[in-house]
């Protein structure tokens, strides 16, 4: 790691449940004078308790609990975990938006945050406005922005609506603007919170893009996602964090592995089933059941990467369909999708009312090893939905006679046996 440029020591940040002041402005500013000198709230009834020793009915919670750590130079930090982790409270804390409970941090250099839409933007002003603001915020001279105007207006994709107040734009508009300001205007540290959970893929490729030119440049990035791909391309290293304190610290790879097994959202599920009205569907169209199964016809869930793995889909028609279309889409533990298939192009019959098992075949030696998620969709081709995609079952793949006596970990979502032939000329 290079010259530390970001260093945390210690910080909590408590907050207490329902309650927003003390009560009395005296109260108030004499805990905003305590906490404005670095010292211990006054008025925190724990006192000098530890997030540790606090009961589990307190009325106190604990966002963070003593976190320390430090940032290099040029280091790109993916900071993952579940929802209510603690990820944008760190990121707001560094950004100065709120104060830590206890505890300090120093930051050398200028910090850009894009934290959420409608962060840092002042909704009356245009977005030519909003630019010039922004970097006088970050200390740049009006003559240091105008010479990334144009780059920014350029990047964004809203110069028809650059004039217009940023109010009136769309959350996809918001967010392309403000990404674009903070990644232009030179900042030595770049603070982004799931800044691609919105936008277009095109919008999304292009901000991988740009984060990875802003770290070619030896500036420092903090990268809150839950799209894991983009953190294991994006990140040279990584923070798990878990309740609010830090759990893993330390090489992408292994910190990604330590979150998947540990979240309870990639357990594996090898059946579903729904009973009446509650079924996925309308009243066309419910979906009874899902189920994984092994070519013995058995219900199953982990397989090896050689043998086939048999979905089986039981739903019930109450009229008749013409164009039913049941849409298959397989990811791997980082979002990514590796194939979708449909019924569409093999199963053409037109169906009546009644009850139908409909199964797919995903062949051997085409999945590579890993933990995949399955998410099921059904619809009248290009008329109207039936079910909206959602993610039905999971299901593990273990390597095995794909790649010879490699033992190594293979690349790749998918690792198929194809067929090689040598000649001797």
């Amino acid at each position: 790691m290079g010259e530390t440029v970001i260093r945390i020591e210690n910080i909590s940040k408590q907050y207490r449940l329902g309650v927003i002041g003390t009560g009395t402005l005296t109260h108030d500013l004499r805990r905003w004078w305590h906490v404005t000198r670095g010292k211990e709230d006054p008025y925190l009834r724990i006192g000098s308790k530890t997030a540790s020793t606090l009961p589990a009915d307190s009325e106190y919670i604990y966002a963070l609990k003593n976190i320390n750590m430090s940032v290099g130079k040029g280091e790109v930090v993916g900071i993952i975990g579940r929802n209510g982790a603690g990820k944008s409270t760190l990121l707001k804390i560094l950004s100065r938006i709120t104060s830590p409970t206890t505890g300090q941090f120093k930051v050398k250099g200028r910090i850009a945050s894009l934290l959420e839409v409608g962060t840092g933007f002042h909704p009356d002003l245009t977005g030519r406005e909003n630019i010039f603001l922004n970097g006088a915020i970050l200390g740049m001279t009006k003559k240091e922005i105008i010479t990334k105007f144009d780059e920014i207006v350029s990047f964004s994709g809203v110069e028809r609506y650059i004039d217009t107040p940023v109010k009136r734009y769309s959350s996809g508009m918001y967010v392309r603007l403000a990404f674009a300001v903070a990644a232009h205007l030179e900042p030595e540290i770049l603070i982004i919170d799931e800044v691609l959970a919105v936008g277009d893929a095109e919008f999304q490729k292009k901000c991988l893009g740009k984060m990875k030119d802003v770290a070619g440049e030896g500036r420092t990035i903090l990268f809150v996602s839950h799209n894991m791909a983009a953190v294991k391309s994006l990140c040279t290293s990584a923070i798990l964090l878990e309740s609010g304190e830090i759990v893993a610290n330390g090489n992408v790879d292994s910190v990604l592995e330590k979150y998947l097994a540990s979240s309870e959202a990639n357990e594996t599920t090898r059946e579903v089933s729904w009973n009446g009205n509650n079924a996925p569907g309308n009243e066309e169209f419910r979906l009874l059941g899902i189920k994984t199964k092994n070519e013995k016809g058995e219900i199953q869930n982990t397989f090896y990467s050689s043998n086939d793995i048999v979905l089986e889909f039981n739903y019930k028609l109450t009229t008749q369909l013409i164009g039913l279309r049941i849409v298959l889409q397989v990811k791997d533990h980082f979002e990514t999708l590796a194939f979708a298939s449909t019924n569409q192009l093999t199963d053409t019959d037109v169906k009546q009312a009644g009850t139908y098992i409909s199964t797919c075949v995903i062949p051997g030696n085409l999945l590579n090893r890993g933990k995949y998620t399955i998410m099921v969709s059904a619809d009248i081709a290009n008329q109207r939905n039936l079910v909206k995609p959602f993610t039905a079952l999971s299901f593990d793949v273990i390597l095995m006679g794909n790649n010879g006596s490699f033992q190594e970990n293979w690349p790749g979502i998918v690792a198929p046996l194809l067929e090689w032939k040598t000649t001797k000329q």
